[in-house]
């Protein structure tokens, strides 16, 4: 039976690899055999995790603090014989646990997503016959054939290659397809990305041909520990969920010592038992913040709906406010931060250096010279000839699919299209001399690229009774060693420096491009094939160097998240010298910088050698991360959380969903995205734009600026509230509300004037302010004064007028009903102050949210019903009431607005803030 489980197949020789796995690399596995191991090992399938039962998820979403509060209103509401109210607050509960239970199922639908991604089509070598199969037969041992456009089965020991490239950018998050060898016996250390001779399960084939052995299936591949990975992910709070959570917690306790305070009290003083019960239920319905769970899903909710028209699409609710708390993003550069198309930017020619302008496979761009445009056909010819090479030796195409330039086969290959077609060069079926940038040579043989040679040559007919013409190009180190000569400013062959083309060489990869070597040589007119033997004597034509270049859009997305106090970090699969060149570009700097003048870059090996103490302290100095693993960019996730950061990910492929899932927001791209990206993300950009987290992380800033708004004016409410019962109370006097005017009070203002907070726009300079503390409150000093302020307003106010309603003669009816109105009315004037935490409503715009005018006018309509509506009165136990005292219970509200204005105007004078544009 075969149970030997290799982790370090790449540091076998092939034939020991089939030796272990008891194959053979000409007939395979027997049919017999095959099924011996599907029985032994089972389908090459991902195990999804084992999940709790539906209604034990449906059950866990009441765990929390401020769903026992809500079902303690509930239940206080119910004892107080007012049965619709309780079944409104347990429609809430149960609403919220709805929602809850949703979102969490979709987000488990990762491990499904992760899972379709290996069940492909195989082609087999079973018996010594070559058939085509379901990948989820595949086992260990099968032999297995690759070729261009097939997508990886499984791992693969390589056991064959010929000129194979796989694009492992979905796993590693390297741009450019990696060129394999199985030929190669790498050391037991080697990272995955530096794997060359083997090919992992969900990549795929994008050049050339291979046989592989199948060394690990379904769990026990790369992507197969990914899913582990992402299983292994906890499920983290957000900010905001966190200090409701404590702050729900300390009311809870609060509010049931003081409920038994005051019955104690009540009847230590000789009250009676069932008045001071249902004076106590009053109290706890009065501070309990009914409305505000609903009012915070609503803001959440909205700000879901403002960022999807910025095409940021949310998937789980606190996400929004999340956002708005981000200390740091860790974007994957491929994709991301990038475009993930090669372009090239640089042409160097014996004697000249020319930049290339445009970005991506578009043909739009120009060739430039010091600064200044030129035509390739009034330069030194090698010039015209470099970029002739690169679109003739060239075995890839770049088509335009609805208005988009698409790239058919190696992307370096297309972009070294793309760079000839910038220059104007065209291929024609006519022989025509009198137009330079007219490219007529068609093609007579080849010899492709091989990894042991490092190069790829192409034969031309150039005409009738015309020397052939030969193209080459390749590593530098392969072409200029094949060249005796280089070509003159007129076409004609000069003595060629090597040295200064290598300095121009090394100059170029510090940049962080791929550099190619292109040259050229004649053969008589008869010859029509090519041997390697006729690649010797080239002439020297130049140097292209390419790169998959920033987003321009990222550059400036980069900087603003920058000045709002967010730091980027870029966490690549990818090459360190080309992520540090990219960094460069974005303005990615840390706090070190190496001595080229590229920013410090900790590598996939840096990271192996550090231990965890170690490596939380270095983060935060470095700006970049190159040739990473999945576990790597979770634990880098992890490490910057340790610290105390709130992190959003941002990624595309298979490799970024682990860190996606653990970071406090999760970013993937909707266009490129994969599917497994997509489902452990919080949020989708649906245009893969950089840019628009930016527009995400301001919109999460208004969010919970709003979401702090309606929380600074829901609390004062509940506690003026529980002093009015608690006072009356300890002086033993009549209630100046009941519990069914409090719970009026608290479901009609919340959902009539609170929630016109949720639609406020930004505060003033709201990118321009660091993020705020983590570890912070909700409610700073400020706000909690306020919160003090309008609570004693409220109860000195509604307390007051009670009493001089009794005075002069008011039935308890109307003096409860003037009680309720001065709640009410001092609420509506609190609600002016809170539309900004710093400047008053005239400097905002009195009518900038025409919601909050509407808000006001429906709870002015609402009391006037309460107040003179017989129905009402009759309902509520209220009366009507004079003119006199509605000018009472206005000047109440006025004196309450004027004192919290001058707050913050006080506080303007001691911190200045940004002034309303």
């Amino acid at each position: 039976m075969l149970s030997l489980i290799h982790r370090h197949w790449h540091h076998l020789p092939s034939e020991l690899a089939l030796q272990l796995l008891d194959s053979d690399a000409q007939r395979g596995l027997d049919i017999l055999e095959v099924r011996h191991r599907q029985e032994q090992f089972g389908p090459n399938r991902l195990t999804p995790r084992r999940k709790q039962s539906p209604l034990v998820r449906f059950l866990l979403q009441f765990h929390h603090p401020l769903i026992y509060i809500l079902l303690v209103a509930a239940a206080v509401t119910a004892v107080v014989k007012d049965l619709v109210d309780a079944a409104i607050i347990l429609a809430v509960v149960l609403v919220n646990a709805v929602v809850g239970f949703i979102q969490e199922s979709r987000a488990e639908r990762a491990i499904e997503a992760l899972a379709e991604t290996i069940t492909t089509e195989a082609t087999v070598i079973r018996a010594g016959r070559t058939r085509r199969i379901s990948a989820v037969e595949l086992v260990p041992g099968d032999v297995v054939v690759l070729k261009a456009g097939d997508r990886v089965p499984a791992d693969l020991r390589l056991i064959r290659s010929r000129d194979l490239q796989i694009a492992e950018a979905v796993l590693t998050g390297e741009s450019v397809p990696v060129q394999k060898d199985a030929d190669l016996i790498l050391p037991p250390e080697t990272i995955l990305g530096d794997r060359r001779n083997m090919a992992y399960a969900s990549t795929l084939v994008t050049y050339g041909s291979g046989v592989g052995v199948v060394t690990a299936i379904g769990d026990d591949t790369e992507v197969g520990r990914i899913s582990q990975l992402i299983s292994s992910a906890a499920e983290l709070e957000t900010p905001l969920t966190r200090k409701i959570a404590r702050f729900s917690r300390m009311l809870l306790y609060a509010i049931l010592a003081l409920a038994a305070v005051t019955f104690g009290v009540g009847v230590l003083r000789g009250q009676s038992v069932v008045d001071t019960f249902i004076a106590a239920v009053a109290l706890a319905v009065a501070m309990i913040p009914e409305g505000l769970p609903a009012a915070l899903t609503v803001t959440l909710a909205i700000g879901v709906s403002r960022m999807a028209r910025r095409r940021a699409i949310i998937r789980r609710l606190p996400a929004v406010e999340t956002l708005g708390s981000v200390t740091i993003i860790c974007s994957d550069k491929t994709g991301t931060l990038t475009q993930n198309q090669m372009t090239v930017q640089e042409i160097a020619v014996p004697g000249a250096v020319y930049r290339v302008t445009g970005t991506g496979y578009a043909p739009v761009g120009e060739i430039q010279r010091g600064g200044q445009s030129v035509r390739p056909e009034a330069e030194p010819a090698a010039l015209l000839e470099t970029l002739k090479a690169g679109l003739l030796c060239n075995d890839s195409r770049l088509v335009e699919e609805d208005g988009v330039w698409r790239a058919q086969g190696d992307p370096t290959e297309v972009a070294l299209i793309a760079a000839a077609r910038k220059a104007g060069l065209t291929i024609t079926l006519d022989f025509d001399d009198s137009c330079p940038t007219a490219v007529c040579l068609p093609r007579l043989d080849a010899i492709p690229f091989e990894s042991e040679n490092q190069y790829m040559a192409t034969l031309h007919n150039a005409g009738e009774g015309r020397p052939r013409v030969v193209y080459v190009k390749g590593s530098v180190e392969a072409v200029l060693s094949r060249c005796t000569a280089a070509m003159g400013a007129r076409g004609e062959p000069v003595p060629l420096d090597a040295e200064a083309v290598h300095r121009r060489a090394e100059e170029m990869a510090k940049e962080g491009q791929r550099v190619l070597a292109f040259a050229r040589r004649e053969l008589p007119p008869d010859v029509s094939s090519l041997r390697h033997e006729d690649l010797q004597g080239l002439v020297f034509l130049g140097l292209q160097g390419l790169i998959d270049p920033p987003r321009p859009e990222a550059v400036a997305a980069v900087r603003a998240c920058q000045t709002a106090g967010i730091r980027v970090k870029m966490i690549t699969g990818d090459h360190a010298l080309t992520a540090a060149a990219i960094a460069r570009e974005l303005g990615l700097d840390g706090e070190t910088v190496g001595p080229d003048g590229l920013p410090e870059v900790m590598t996939g090996s840096d990271l192996v050698a550090c231990c965890d103490e170690e490596l939380i302290d270095r983060v935060e100095r470095v700006a970049v991360f190159a040739r990473v693993s999945p576990e790597q960019k979770l634990r880098l996730v992890e490490a910057f959380q340790a610290r105390g950061h709130i992190v959003a990910m941002t990624g595309d492929g298979v490799n970024d969903a682990p860190a996606l899932k653990q970071a406090d927001v999760g970013v993937a791209m909707g266009i490129t995205g994969t599917d497994v990206a997509k489902e452990a993300a919080d949020m989708v950009i649906t245009d893969d734009n950089f840019a628009t987290i930016e527009a995400a992380v301001e919109e999460g800033r208004r969010v919970f600026d709003n979401l702090t708004k309606i929380i600074a004016w829901t609390l004062p409410t509940n506690l003026g509230e529980g002093l009015i019962i608690l006072l009356a109370i300890i002086l033993g006097v009549t209630l100046p509300v009941l519990p069914v005017h409090i719970l009026w009070i608290n479901m009609t203002t919340v959902a009539v004037l609170g929630l016109v907070l949720a639609l406020e726009n930004q505060e003033p300079g709201i990118m321009q302010r660091p993020p705020r503390d983590p570890a912070g409150p909700i409610l700073t000093r400020p706000l909690l004064w306020q919160i003090f302020l309008i609570g004693m307003i409220i109860l000195a106010g509604a307390f007051g007028l009670f009493e001089l309603e009794l005075l002069t003669g008011a039935s308890l009816s109307a003096a409860r009903t003037v009680a309720v109105n001065v709640v009410v009315m001092v609420e509506v004037f609190y609600l002016l102050n809170c539309r900004s935490l710093t400047h008053s409503i005239f400097q905002i715009g009195v009518f900038s949210n025409r919601w909050v005018v509407a808000g006001i006018a429906a709870m002015v309509l609402l009391q006037l019903l309460f107040t003179y509506a017989p129905f009402m009165n009759s309902a509520f136990s209220t009366a009507p009431i004079s003119a006199a005292a509605w000018g009472r219970i206005i000047g109440v509200g006025l004196v309450g607005y004027l004192m919290v204005e001058a707050e913050k105007w006080l506080r303007r004078r001691r911190v200045p803030v940004p002034s309303p544009v």
